[in-house]
């Protein structure tokens, strides 16, 4: 949640107009993937879960897929102690959809977001301002 409301609070800092955050364990599902057709970016960002993804973020991954999610820039946060796979598993179910670019780079944090994180996470913020 700290890295996530980190990347909102940078992306709204570079101009972007609308930035809307949803924990999918607990925020309603059907707004989240409304959302992802409304708007033409969308980051990913979830922890490793049994080296796949978190249940919550697959079931929404699988609702993308299902309605034709397409043409949108995609960013990815995975999280993960001992060895994060939820960014691969996540990045490897997007290239099956249409026209979907992903953007590097894909962050990766190890349980906590410390000092070292933040240089990735303002790379993932400018790249996504700026597509």
């Amino acid at each position: 949640k700290k890295a996530v409301d980190l990347l909102a609070d940078k992306l709204r800092s570079k101009g972007c107009p609308k930035v809307v955050v949803y924990d999918l364990a607990r925020d309603d599902m059907s707004l989240a993937l409304s959302d992802a057709f409304r708007y033409s970016k969308l980051i990913l960002a979830t922890t490793t879960y049994n080296a796949s993804i978190y249940p919550f973020m697959n079931d929404f991954i699988t609702r993308l897929v299902e309605h034709n999610f397409q043409n949108r820039t995609v960013g990815i946060i995975e999280n993960g102690t001992w060895g994060p796979t939820a960014g691969r598993t996540m990045k490897g179910i997007l290239e099956t959809m249409k026209n979907i670019t992903i953007v590097e780079p894909m962050v990766t944090i190890r349980s906590t977001m410390k000092e070292s994180d933040l240089p990735a996470m303002e790379a993932l913020a400018d790249v996504i301002a700026n597509a």
